[in-house]
């Protein structure tokens, strides 16, 4: 991974951390987005101390377009071109809440943020020689349906049903760009990287907090949580692989839901839409 630059959201703890810290012990320069300040610049410090890698930090509360779009701009100023492109960054949240945007905030970060900075950091990827974009998603995605009339959670909101919403948005929208892909440089695949013990629940209260404590003891770490991530990032085996869906660093069918075309394009539309892509 030499010479190669490569970009993770979502990463001041759990996969995200873990997976950037894997990218920079292979040898990428890699730049880690988080919404705190000091704990992304602990991030930083972490892999050039145990990775001895180039790291450089960006601060970004990716639920907010705006904040999105100055991400990219920070990003393309500071990288010529741009190797590998990890969306990770997500949360479920108990109480709904809306955005700036006008969006349900699961929705937003957990998928939108995946649309726009792909779209916003495109120039970057295809400046690259080659160019990998992957996708954390999740197995909940086999759970999910896009309830297109109810998608903000205005006329009834439960938090495992948003994500599960968002988290099948992001394999629709993995599989519609990578059709759009096909022929280029550039592949995208999606991930699900296991059930891990991580802050993940953290914006949670109730039963859903109490249910994830006590599950918690017997999850994976996140160590083992970033090792498909890392996979697909990395590996010389999946470097023309494009438009799969991966668990456990091998490729397998993901829902029959998420495999429908139609659906994958009308998601690609509304989504871009919802993120002010026009063209």
């Amino acid at each position: 991974m030499r010479g190669r630059v490569a970009l993770v959201t979502g990463a001041t703890s759990g996969i995200g951390a873990e997976t950037a810290l894997g990218l920079a012990r292979l040898g990428a320069r890699v730049g880690i987005v988080g919404r705190d300040p000091d704990r992304t610049e602990a991030v930083v410090a972490r892999i050039r101390r145990e990775a001895g890698a180039q790291a450089d930090a960006f601060v970004a509360d990716l639920s907010e377009q705006a904040a999105i779009r100055r991400l990219a701009t920070e990003v393309k100023g500071r990288y010529s071109a741009l190797n590998i492109l990890v969306n990770n960054a997500g949360a479920i949240f108990s109480d709904r809440h809306v955005t700036a945007d006008g969006f349900e905030r699961t929705w937003a970060l957990d998928h939108l943020a995946y649309v726009l900075l792909t779209h916003e950091l495109m120039p970057c990827l295809s400046a690259a020689s080659a160019a990998r974009i992957v996708n954390v998603a999740s197995a909940a995605h086999t759970r999910g349906r896009i309830d297109f009339d109810n998608l903000d959670g205005a006329r009834r909101y439960a938090a495992m049903r948003s994500y599960c919403q968002a988290k099948l948005g992001n394999v629709l929208f993995t599989y519609a760009l990578a059709r759009r892909l096909s022929g280029t440089t550039i592949t995208a695949n999606a991930v699900h990287p296991g059930v891990v013990a991580s802050g993940f629940a953290g914006n949670t209260h109730g039963l859903l907090r109490l249910a994830w404590g006590l599950i918690r003891p017997v999850l994976i770490t996140p160590e083992k949580g970033a090792r498909t991530s890392l996979h697909v990032a990395s590996s010389p085996a999946v470097a023309s692989v494009n438009g799969r869906y991966f668990v456990r660093c091998r490729a397998i069918a993901s829902s029959a839901m998420s495999r429908d075309e139609v659906l994958q394009e009308r998601v690609w539309t509304l989504s871009r839409r919802q993120v002010g892509i026009t063209d």
